[in-house]
């Protein structure tokens, strides 16, 4: 989330510190809007009619996915805390610094929560082996999509990309409309 990338053509340090602030924004509305909403799942699980029959394990399972999830939902909403005492005192290289790792833990946690989540339905409804290997699937595939393939895919850049990173520098739409 929001990794510092070199300067765009005709960009100064400050519309990058900008830029990059301005990206961070936009990923965290949409992780904290999904945390937001599996908390408010998890918290009103215990409250449901077939929560009394699970059993030890899938409460511990529970409590897994509720803690990691408020965890996540602190990490995520933190940088909002941050930027209010900051606010107008010149220090965004600081804080787009401090909520990438924020918001990096966050999405950590947020993995846990999910894949606990997964855990805890599956182990639910079938048995333990089945549960298991559905959730070990799971939290493949969150890996995959949210760690293996951003990180390999970090250091490429095709032609067309820079292209596309010029045109956005000079104001001017991938399309050819202007912004």
């Amino acid at each position: 989330m929001a990794a510092e990338r070199p300067e765009l053509p005709g960009e100064s340090e400050r519309q990058r510190w900008n830029r990059n602030f301005g990206d961070l924004l936009q990923e965290l509305r949409v992780a904290q809007t999904g945390v937001q909403i599996l908390f408010a799942f998890l918290l009103t699980l215990p409250f449901s009619n077939g929560f009394p029959h699970t059993n030890q394990f899938q409460r511990a399972v529970y409590l897994v996915a509720l803690i990691s999830a408020a965890f996540a939902a602190t990490h995520l909403i933190a940088p909002v805390a941050f930027h209010r005492a900051l606010f107008r005192r010149g220090r965004k290289p600081e804080l787009v610094r401090y909520a990438h790792r924020m918001a990096t833990t966050g999405l950590a946690f947020m993995l846990i929560s999910m894949v606990s989540s997964v855990l805890l339905i599956t182990d639910y409804m079938l048995d333990l082996w089945a549960s298991l290997s559905l959730t070990v699937f799971v939290g493949a595939w969150f890996l995959t999509y949210w760690v293996v393939v951003p990180y390999v895919r970090r250091s490429w850049i095709d032609a067309d990309d820079a292209e596309e990173d010029r045109d956005y520098a000079s104001g001017e739409d991938p399309v050819g409309e202007e912004r």
